[in-house]
């Protein structure tokens, strides 16, 4: 079974540059998006069951804003969560939850504090709640995927420039504790799992300068975690830089 979590930087901005026949060429049993800004009536729904996949989408109330989905292929959910129950987290339409047969998929976008203060307040107050919600899931589900952006490099080898950016958000001491700590509750980082020092490899490019990309001077930010279970089932695991619809790329786990 392939996964894939995806943060598209708008899905009607991806598809114009070739998401649809990307998704059937690569033909992968579940899709994580993550930064939709649209709501699913925004867009013709049609396109993607023709490819076989069914679509469960979370948005934000904010329109244009943020919102989770999930697209399945070959296999089905028995049921399926919208929001983790947080007010302000479920407002903005970050995290879907799918149970299927043998595993709980968690898909999630985690919160950017990159624009002051106040939202890297809520980070920590979303990180906070975001690790007493996967914990208590965990207690009831023992195979367990989370798969998102993070929004958080988590060591120097995952990001460009430590040293220029020890101050940004992103790559703050507390976030980067606060990742360690999450994995140390029972979960494994798949791509860190198959490629325990492979260097220069990001998921995500800054927009502001078109050159960032080119150099690869990028961070990698989006994940897809499982739990210790659910480990020795990781056949394969990494990241395609050179799929190029979003500001981020694609990354897969194999089971």
């Amino acid at each position: 079974m392939k996964i894939v979590s995806y943060n598209l930087n708008g899905i009607r901005a991806a598809l114009k540059k070739g998401l649809l026949a990307w998704m059937e060429e690569y033909q992968a049993d579940i899709y994580c998006f993550q930064e939709l800004k649209a709501n699913i009536e925004d867009i013709d729904i049609t396109q993607f069951n023709q490819l076989g996949y069914s679509l469960y989408w979370y948005s934000a109330v904010k329109k244009g804003y943020s919102g989770v989905a999930i697209f399945c292929k070959n296999i089905k959910p028995v049921k399926v969560v919208l929001g983790n129950g947080f007010p302000e987290s479920d407002a903005e339409g970050r995290v879907i939850q799918a149970e299927f047969t043998n595993f709980l998929l968690v898909n999630a976008y985690f919160p950017s504090g990159t624009s002051g203060d106040i939202r890297q307040t809520y980070k920590y107050q979303w990180l906070d709640e975001f690790y007493v919600y996967i914990d208590k899931l965990k207690k009831i589900h023992p195979n367990i995927i989370i798969t998102g952006d993070y929004n958080i490099a988590h060591t120097p080898i995952d990001i460009h420039d430590p040293k220029g950016n020890k101050n940004s958000s992103g790559f703050l001491i507390e976030e980067r504790n606060w990742l360690s700590k999450f994995l140390e509750n029972g979960l494994v980082d798949s791509f860190r799992f198959k490629n325990p020092t492979t260097i220069d490899a990001y998921s995500w490019w800054s927009q502001r300068f078109p050159s960032v990309r080119l150099q690869n001077k990028g961070w990698r930010i989006d994940y897809i975690c499982v739990d210790n279970v659910l480990a020795s089932s990781v056949k394969n695991a990494g990241i395609l830089p050179n799929i190029k619809h979003s500001d981020h790329c694609p990354i897969f786990l194999e089971l």
